[in-house]
């Protein structure tokens, strides 16, 4: 590979024409008619990125070029004194949680005062920008042309400052006022021929008192129909934990991640995605532990971390996190961890008692006998081709798990988004369950989400199928019954969209459209609405996705003072492991105009239900704490959550897994028996997995790099092995389409991406979401789970339609 490809000629900075400058009303003053490249929609009109250079990968993260890029990110959004007055105030027990992952915070009195990652800092300055979209901006865009915009271009306009409104008809939003809005609103809701044609979406980004109301709102209002982002992202983790440890969600600490003599990361990017986590994996290895990390892609984070706090980190080379990496293809995982399986089991027949954990098995788990038997039927051949592993790799981890007393497995989505991810998991609690590595120190199953909130928000009822006992207390509580029939998730809620029978969403956090699979599907499901409304921060590109009437509810951010007649408030969360603690805002907000999420979805409910049932919303409003006292005595856990909330640094939800108690149907912990299977593409195609980029928080770019893959300047690029290009005719720079086949015989396009040469497995790729999301069709989910499967696409590549006929190879510059 060249150390240089550059695509076009001149370097481009990533930035989308603005400096920073703001004149009145947050408006650009340095380049007030430049407006960035169009685009027709999510799938591209086949224009190609023409600052688009890459260069070679990089082999460690962090150090002092993430400080770097992090400050001038934010000193680009915002003024020195607003970026201080942010960056010390995120994740401190008095201050705000970051916005962005769910990593755990250390103890009080063990964290760093800049306790963020790189990519956190560039979170919480996107949030705390002082550029605005003000009531100017939407008479100067139409919702067509907003419809045409990046995903970074929306983004960059800044916060939004005012109600608006798309009136049937209309062409451009235009003010409105907040009675207005919520009246408009609650009218459609009201009308509605069953409260089931209603959607209540949230992302992660809500808190716990606002999801609680939320879902006490939908449920009094008759419907259980409450998706979220993590029907997309981690359903297939809390459906085979559910199944086989009795509760969906991990069962480990910081410190048994700390004291862990073996640590599985598998499927994830942590350098990227949860930059903190090196820092605990840094812990990991200073008291003796060692990690293993399966990944398609060799990540820098996994292979050398320079921590940016620490002179080892600054001077020195930093430190080797990944004693062994698997380069695994793409959904592989599930032979993997079933060949560990049969090596446990060969090992115990060699040195009977030695091996697996016989008491443990016998006393808390049911199902070993059909496991056993299934997993010794395990073909090593089909093993090999699925993983594209060597037998001696796979021999080297097993002796690492026999030397081993605690072993941890770490996931994301490079397991949850395949069709059998959540056989993948059941097989991977298998493993731990086979040498007792669930439910004692430095031990157990660990998926590690993504977005702030979005464990909290599962917490307190944000899931279309509620436990029982759950909606019995909350029908006490508040004395009314609340509907049994299950409602809808992400992927159902579009189909009822697509079909006819929903006909109001409601948006809470987050960016609906371009979160979701089959991107074309989903728009048009949406348009087909009586009313959107979308509760939100920022501009995103679901706001130019309507119905024939269309709501922006502006709303204060994670960062924003928070004052409401019972005085100043604050709000709490949840993380990835289960610790509970207060987030509360310290900025101005970002106009008079905005109104929190608690006060929006209160005053919504009090016009929607009037005083039935007697829920005391106007109370709600005012004073959290009477949201909280509530809480406590719905959501198990919460006991004196007012008082617990309040020490330093909250208090963690106890988990039955810890003291060996399992909720499952047998009362133990379940072996499963999971089916082998191997994802084939046919000849002259390949697998392709979607992905984040460096520069980007979920659904959001915040620039057009991917500094650690050493892509700059463009996002619509394609990783292929060289060895495939080399078959298919294809090398660096060429212009492609990807197109995806389904077993149905529809296919999908995704046009105008350059080809890079990349360390992939043979037979895979990959491309960054949401630009690839129109390739994953609605109907392509996870079995159990309904999780889209977004890293197990078919494509082939094609020459691209906007130069078919011409010459596609654009020149490739060697370096300097």
């Amino acid at each position: 590979m060249r150390d240089v490809r550059d695509f076009d000629g001149p370097d481009f900075d990533g930035r989308d024409g603005r400096d920073g400058r703001d004149g009145p009303g947050g408006r650009d003053l340095d380049r007030p008619d430049f407006d960035g490249p169009h685009f027709d929609g999510p799938d591209f009109d086949g224009a190609d990125e023409p600052g688009l250079t890459v260069s070679p990968p990089k082999t460690w993260a962090t150090g002092a070029p993430a400080v770097a890029h992090a400050l001038k990110y934010a000193l680009g959004q915002t003024s020195p004194r607003r970026t201080a007055l942010t960056l010390l105030g995120i994740n401190q027990p008095k201050g705000f949680d970051c916005p962005g992952c769910a990593w755990p915070e250390p103890a009080p009195g063990q964290r760093h005062m800049n306790e963020y990652c790189e990519n956190g800092a560039k979170h919480i300055s996107d949030e705390a920008t002082t550029r605005r979209v003000t009531a100017e901006f939407f008479r100067e865009h139409s919702v067509e042309e907003l419809s045409r915009r990046t995903d970074h271009w929306l983004n960059q306009q800044g916060r939004l400052t005012e109600p608006m409104v798309l009136r049937e008809g209309a062409t451009h939003y235009e003010p409105i006022g907040w009675d207005e809005a919520l009246d408009l609103l609650a009218g459609e809701l009201r009308a509605l021929d069953s409260p089931d044609e209603a959607l209540f979406y949230t992302s992660g980004r809500l808190a716990n008192e606002p999801a609680f109301l939320l879902q006490l709102f939908a449920r009094a209002f008759g419907t259980n129909n409450l998706p979220d982002c993590s029907n997309m992202c981690h359903e297939s983790s809390g459906s085979a934990l559910g199944e086989t440890l009795g509760i969906g969600k991990g069962s480990v600490g910081l410190d048994d991640l700390y004291d862990s003599d073996l640590v599985f990361v598998v499927g994830q990017n942590p350098g990227t995605n949860h930059p903190r986590m090196l820092s605990a994996l840094e812990e990991t290895k200073r008291r003796g532990g060692h990690v293993v990390a399966v990944n398609p892609l060799p990540e820098a984070g996994l292979l050398r971390f320079k921590h940016p706090q620490k002179a080892r980190g600054v001077i020195g080379r930093g430190t080797d996190i990944a004693d062994q990496f698997l380069q695994m293809r793409p959904g592989g995982d599930l032979a993997l961890f079933q060949a560990l399986n049969l090596l446990l089991l060969e090992a115990e027949d060699k040195e009977p008692g030695t091996v697996l954990d016989r008491e443990f098995i016998d006393a808390h788990t049911s199902g070993y006998e059909a496991f056993a038997e299934r997993i010794r039927e395990t073909s090593w051949d089909a093993v090999l081709d699925a993983t594209g592993l060597t037998r001696d790799e796979i021999e080297r981890v097993h002796e690492r798990v026999l030397a081993s007393r605690g072993v941890i497995v770490c996931w994301a989505m490079g397991l949850t988004q395949h069709k059998h991810g959540v056989p993948t998991i059941r097989e991977v609690v298998n493993f731990l369950l086979l040498r007792g590595n669930i439910g004692r120190p430095g031990a157990g199953v660990c998926p590690v989400r993504g977005h702030s909130n979005v464990q909290g928000d599962r917490t307190m009822g944000i899931w279309e199928r509620m436990p029982q006992p759950f909606m019995d207390r909350l029908g006490r509580e508040f004395a009314f019954t609340p509907p049994t029939a299950h409602g809808l998730d992400s992927v159902d809620s579009i189909r009822a969209m697509r079909d006819g029978r929903a006909k109001v969403f409601v948006g809470v956090a987050g960016n609906f459209v371009r979160a979701t699979p089959d991107s074309d599907v989903t728009e048009q499901a949406l348009r087909n609405c009586r009313l959107t409304a979308h509760i939100s921060t920022k501009l995103n590109r679901s706001h130019a996705v309507c119905g024939r009437t269309a709501l922006i509810l502006p709303t204060l951010g994670r960062s924003d003072r928070d004052v409401q007649a019972g005085g100043e408030q604050f709000m709490t969360v949840e993380d990835s492991m289960s610790e509970v603690h207060s987030t509360r805002g310290r900025l101005r907000p970002a106009s008079e105009h905005l109104l929190s999420e608690v006060s929006i979805i209160t005053r919504l409910a009090h016009r929607v239900l009037g005083d039935g049932p007697a829920i005391p919303w106007a109370e709600f409003e005012a004073d959290y704490d009477l949201v909280r006292d509530r809480i406590s005595r719905v959501v198990e856990g919460f006991g004196d959550f007012n008082e617990r909330v309040r020490r330093p640094g909250g208090f963690r939800l106890p988990n039955p897994v810890n003291s060996r108690v399992f909720n499952t149907a047998t009362g133990k912990a379940v072996f499963s028996v999971n089916d082998f299977t191997m994802l084939r593409a046919p000849e002259g195609h390949l697998v392709l997995q979607t992905l984040r980029s460096h520069d980007q928080w979920n659904t959001v770019p915040y620039a057009l790099d991917d500094r650690y893959r050493g892509i700059k300047g463009g996002r619509r690029v394609v990783l292929v092995n060289p060895a495939d290009l080399d078959r298919q005719g294809l090398a660096d720079g060429d212009l492609v389409d990807l197109v995806s086949v389904w077993t149905d015989g529809s296919e999908r396009r995704a046009d105008a991406f350059r080809v890079v040469g990349y360390s992939t497995p043979p037979g895979s790729a990959a491309a960054y979401y949401p630009e690839t999301n129109v390739l994953v069709p609605l109907d392509s989910v996870a079995d159990i789970s309904n999780t889209p499967t977004s890293k197990s696409v078919i494509v082939r590549l094609e020459p691209a339609r906007a130069l078919r006929g011409a010459e596609q190879r654009l020149e490739v510059s060697p370096s300097a």
